[in-house]
């Protein structure tokens, strides 16, 4: 039988209420991290990666272990090195840390996954596609592991790549993870950074223009973009007050038996209604977050900017 869409694959980590805001901080600067935790995202990403100089690797895994053995007040994510660059001791050293998931930079092969789901187990996972080699293998990224538990689309690495920054270009590379993640019965991937740290104004408009193409959330390198990209990503009161009261009134007529029916401005009221409220609910951390598919698969300076 054809399950529904409303319904996440077996065994994967089940995601709460959506993160609108991932704030990437160095790891070679672990005076930073608890600063990142108090600018207000909805999660931190300290980076292993991009963000820190060869020579510094070793420094900073130390220090993201040192940070994570205790447990922070908002999810704390790491994104690691690419497996056979550094990324196999990053993994193993998180085990047994309280680290909320894991970033996996430049994904390209499933088998990657499962040797990072191997390395540590029981967190979740977010592949991040970054390569046409990644974007062309997305949904066997997204279902490689019960551990996967997102998808994240990088668009710097892929521009340079392609030798192309122009927006068709990007949009379609992008546009292939978010249906892949769609067909995984994963979350809306959030988008990649805003490079203009202080083009509020154009982070704003790109932020609309992502909501509106299905993304959710995006990463970000400063915390100035922080209240910008949680205004876009916030559903409006009227927006969430009218899911709540479709997604009652559903569940009253499913009580009665009903399964389609015209609501009181003639509009259509069905399952595909009913997941979107329940996906406006979610992103606004309510009642849609615990109406979610059964048995779902589930800062700022120092160094290159993170590209995802």
């Amino acid at each position: 039988m054809k399950s529904s869409p409303d319904v996440a694959r077996p065994g994967r980590p089940c995601p709460g209420p959506g993160i609108r805001s991932w704030l990437y901080v160095p790891g070679d600067r672990p005076e930073r991290f608890g600063k990142a935790l108090g600018c207000g995202a909805d999660a931190v990403v300290i980076d292993l990666e991009d963000a820190v100089s060869p020579v510094r690797k070793a420094d900073a895994r130390e220090a993201a272990v040192a940070f994570l053995g205790v447990g922070q007040p908002r999810p704390v994510y790491v994104r690691v090195n690419p497996l056979g660059q550094g990324g196999e001791e990053d993994l193993a050293a998180l085990r047994g840390t309280r680290v909320s998931g894991v970033r996996l930079p430049k994904c390209e092969d499933p088998a990657q996954v499962t040797e990072a789901a191997r390395l540590l187990p029981d967190v979740p996972l977010v592949p991040l596609v970054e390569t046409a080699l990644g974007v062309e293998r997305a949904y066997a990224l997204a279902t490689g592991d019960a551990q996967v538990s997102g998808l994240a689309f990088g668009k710097a690495d892929l521009a340079a790549e392609l030798g192309s920054s122009h927006p068709e270009v990007l949009d379609a590379a992008s546009y292939r993870v978010l249906l892949a993640a769609a067909a995984a019965g994963l979350p809306r991937p959030p988008m990649s950074v805003y490079p203009g740290v202080r083009d509020l104004d154009g982070l704003a408009l790109d932020c609309v223009r992502g909501r509106e193409r299905g993304f959710f959330g995006r990463s970000v390198v400063h915390p100035a973009q922080i209240a910008v990209t949680h205004s876009v990503f916030t559903p409006r009161a009227r927006d969430v007050d009218a899911a709540r009261r479709l997604v009652e009134s559903v569940e009253r007529a499913g009580a009665n038996g009903s399964g389609a029916w015209l609501d009181e401005n003639g509009d259509l009221v069905d399952a595909a209604a009913l997941r979107q409220a329940r996906a406006v609910l979610d992103a606004a951390g309510g009642e849609g977050a615990r109406t979610r598919r059964p048995g779902a698969r589930g800062a700022a300076g120092g160094g290159r900017p993170p590209s995802s």
